[in-house]
């Protein structure tokens, strides 16, 4: 049985400023107004949430945690989640993937299924060397 997406197909509004907010505690301001300009311009793509959880690093929130509830009863009365927004981590740095805004709408479709497709937006810190070329062992 093919499972119902549910996930929008764009962000909402209020996620971009949601997520700077989180983002200014990490990074200067000119940093954070570019990060969040590649967001909404970023294409949507989709990952697992447990692979999500994992490059993040981030804790697996209970179901009833009051946001993580909220979410799922939003799916079960058929409403869609926004896409997650999220800032690449850079594995030979040992920075781990940032999620700017959604870390509660990950928690809660890992809880449906952790295999579970993400919406999500991904953009690269500007300025960051990314670890493109890797030497072999």
């Amino acid at each position: 049985m093919k499972r119902e997406e549910h996930w929008q197909p764009d962000s909402d509004p209020h996620d971009f400023p949601a997520a700077a907010d989180y983002l200014l505690m990490l990074s200067p301001v000119t940093v954070v107004d570019e990060l969040v300009a590649r967001l909404r311009k970023a294409a949507l793509i989709h990952h697992k949430a447990k692979d999500l959880l994992r490059a993040s690093r981030l804790p697996l929130l209970p179901a009833k945690d009051p946001e993580v509830a909220r979410d799922l009863k939003k799916v079960a009365h058929g409403e869609r989640l926004s896409p997650v927004l999220l800032v690449r981590g850079d594995l030979a740095l040992n920075v781990p993937l940032t999620v700017a805004d959604g870390y509660h709408r990950i928690c809660a479709s890992y809880h449906l299924a952790e295999g579970e497709r993400i919406a999500c937006r991904i953009v690269d810190a500007p300025g960051r060397m990314q670890s493109a070329k890797l030497k072999p062992v």
